[in-house]
């Protein structure tokens, strides 16, 4: 019976990890790719033009820009710093060599809080801000040229904002529902031992 127990938290152990990996690898995708679009916005954009933006356009341009790279960017180094000690476990556990793996040797739960907070700052607040930047980017670009223009891409991407706030507060609440519910039946499992 012992024996079972220690399996059954030796594999809920490597599920941990293996989600844990991919989040940080997801992370280090999304935040080099979003922060990357973000500073080559900051350097391309023209605003000395015949029409410069107005300046308060050009300050929250400059701010959301800076945030978002310093999101993600913050994002990135967190999963830079973790990622490879869980890869390493993670390749012994498919080497053949090993027979006995163990995922305790995986700081994954020891770093569990950064994480998931590496995942909500790229997955969350950092696509959030990309989003919000995509709009600041139109005015910047078409408030001269066509405010039309400018008015029709923010009531394209506002949608898609609010759109974006629903599915992450629902995805959220659905995980950790999950999650508890989970809990609650191995808690109940172990209660009946």
């Amino acid at each position: 019976m012992q024996q079972i127990d220690d399996d059954e938290k030796q594999v809920l152990n490597w599920r941990r990890l293996y989600l844990s990996k991919a989040k940080l690898k997801a992370t280090t995708n999304t935040s080099a790719l979003l922060s990357g679009f973000a500073m080559v916005a900051m350097v391309e954009i023209d605003m000395d033009g015949s029409e410069p933006p107005p300046q308060f356009l050009i300050v929250l341009f400059a701010i959301v820009t800076t945030v978002l790279i310093a999101v993600h960017l913050f994002a990135l180094m967190i999963s830079t710093c973790i990622l490879p000690n869980i890869e390493a476990v993670a390749s012994v556990q498919s080497s053949v060599q090993s027979s006995h793996p163990n995922a305790s040797d995986s700081p994954h739960l020891r770093l569990q809080f950064y994480i998931e907070l590496c995942w909500a700052f790229s997955n969350a607040i950092g696509i959030f801000l990309f989003l919000v930047e995509v709009i600041i980017i139109a005015w910047c670009k078409l408030h001269h040229i066509s405010p039309t223009a400018a008015w029709v891409s923010t009531s394209i991407m506002l949608p898609v904002l609010v759109l974006f706030v629903v599915f992450a507060v629902r995805f959220y609440r659905q995980l950790v529902t999950h999650k508890y519910e989970c809990t609650t039946q191995e808690l109940e499992e172990l209660q009946t031992l």
